[in-house]
Parts: C-alpha cells; sequence; structure tokens
C-alpha cells in the first residue's frame, strides 16, 4: 500500500506540472525577444498556474475549496495547451512533448480531482 503524500512535492501530479513548467522555461529561452513581453510571458504564467495551484489544493480543508483550486489548475493547463499551439504555428518550435505532458496531467488532475470528490472525509 503505497504512503500517503506528507507534502504536495510528493503528488505525482505535482512533480509531472512542475516537469512540464521547466520545459517551458527551456523551450522559451528562444523564443524571439519581442515576444518577451507578450508570448514568452503568458506562457510561463500559466504553466506556473498549474503546479501552484496544485500545491495550494494540498492544505485545504474542504473538498469544495480542493476542487476549485484543481478546476484553476485544469484553466491553466488549457491555457497552456492554447499557448504551445500558438507557438507551434508561429513557428517557434515543436511541443508535441509538451501538449503529450500536458494530456498526461490533465488525465492525473481529473483523478485527483475525483478521489477527492468521492473520499469520506
Amino acid at each position: 500500500m503505497k504512503k500517503p503524500a506528507r507534502t504536495f512535492q510528493d503528488l505525482i501530479v505535482w512533480q509531472k506540472a512542475h516537469e512540464f513548467v521547466l520545459l517551458v522555461y527551456k523551450c522559451t529561452k528562444s523564443f524571439p525577444k519581442e515576444e518577451i513581453y507578450n508570448l514568452t510571458s503568458q506562457l510561463r504564467r500559466s504553466s506556473v498556474s498549474i503546479p501552484a495551484n496544485i500545491g495550494e489544493v494540498f492544505k485545504k480543508k474542504g473538498k469544495a475549496d480542493k476542487v476549485r483550486y484543481l478546476n484553476i489548475a485544469q484553466d491553466s493547463l488549457e491555457e497552456s495547451r492554447y499557448y504551445l499551439i500558438l507557438s507551434h504555428d508561429l513557428r517557434y518550435g515543436n511541443f508535441k512533448e509538451q501538449q503529450v505532458d500536458l494530456e498526461e496531467i490533465s488525465k492525473f488532475l481529473e483523478a485527483y480531482s475525483f478521489s477527492i470528490l468521492n473520499s469520506g472525509f
């Protein structure tokens, strides 16, 4: 039986989301300089919001609060998904790996929300 997470950093969904942020920072380094205050900033901000909101969930007491923050993380994930599509269409790179990562994180978020909603606490 798996031990319960002691910190948000123990959550697999948080670990995956954090890895995604690191990839985003790496790939946006090569974006054109004129994008620094636009697409680069927006993509970094939305990606950072995913693990940040997952972290906030960890100490929330009520199911509704927990699920609300997971919904915000999911919203940020979808925002990041769009910015990756736009970045690809603008020919700033190929972001298939990041898209796959987002799909995996999205599934983890859904499962985490489901487990919270169906928990007996």
